[in-house]
């Protein structure tokens, strides 16, 4: 039969499909990544693991985080009445002094930084999305697509989120951190009371802000989805053990590819 003078490896029909790095070097590099909190440059990765170049650690890299990226949520984040944040966050250069590319501008819309919307559940998952922009509804729109309206939302001061958070039916609870303002306790409906924050998701962009400037320095804007990814991947891990997240990662390497002709040309927004 054909097939049977075909050449078959445990690699094919998998992200490492015609790589020729050895399985244990696989292994190796999606245990640092997976264990990494705030991540592992590729050019660390190429030292530790005696890669032979760069430009192969880097697809390394890229494919394992394929391997992270996780599919439609199972089901919406804040089910079951629970407290959802969500916030935004704008990745790229520091802005030089002088330069219109300001804090300022920023706000309005003029920027070259990237635009991330991350929505967080307490004590739960979170998504991540590079967006081209926050004006016209889009951040209102990604809270409809993951966010379970029978939740409460919990964000800052921003206008992005006052439309779409009278939808909730647990309220819309917003803090002023421009007054200095970082966490309130308000009445809720039940008699009860609600602590108002939005630090969860502070503390996942803390994450990737950290891991952007110490460990990677530099995203290209049609790659950043991916890092997304990867940061999303070990958030919703994090309760878990270094061994049951590298598990996880291997699971996630069965019928995905990524060659490296493809990816400089890859769009974020997809």
């Amino acid at each position: 039969m054909p097939w049977m003078s075909a050449q078959f490896t445990v690699t094919v029909g998998t992200v490492m499909h015609r790589s020729k790095l050895s399985l244990k070097k696989w292994i190796l590099a999606i245990f640092l990544m997976v264990s990494s909190k705030k991540g592992i440059s590729a050019l660390q990765l190429q030292r530790q693991l005696n890669i032979a170049s760069y430009q192969t650690a880097w697809h390394l890299c890229h494919r394992v985080r394929l391997a992270m990226t996780e599919g439609p949520l199972a089901k919406k984040l804040g089910s079951q009445s629970k407290v959802v944040e969500a916030d935004e966050t704008y990745i790229g250069g520091k802005p030089r002094r002088g330069d219109k590319h300001s804090d300022r501008p920023r706000r309005q819309g003029v920027t070259t930084k990237t635009p991330i919307l991350v929505l967080v559940e307490r004590g739960g998952k979170a998504i991540s999305k590079p967006v081209p922009e926050t004006k016209g509804g889009v951040p209102a729109d990604f809270v409809r697509e993951n966010a379970d309206l029978s939740g409460t939302l919990m964000t800052d001061e921003s206008n992005l989120y006052t439309k779409v958070g009278r939808e909730f039916e647990g309220g819309h609870h917003s803090v002023k951190h421009s007054l200095d303002e970082f966490s309130r306790v308000d009445p809720a409906k039940d008699g009860g009371t609600v602590v108002a924050h939005n630090n969860t998701a502070e503390s996942f962009f803390s994450l990737v802000k950290r891991g952007h400037i110490g460990a990677f320095h530099k995203w290209g804007t049609q790659h950043i989805h991916r890092y997304m990814a990867e940061f999303d991947f070990r958030w919703n891990r994090r309760k878990d053990t270094d061994t049951e997240r590298m598990v996880a990662a291997i699971k996630g390497i069965e019928g995905r590819r990524l060659t490296y002709d493809t990816l400089p040309t890859g769009s974020p927004w997809q």
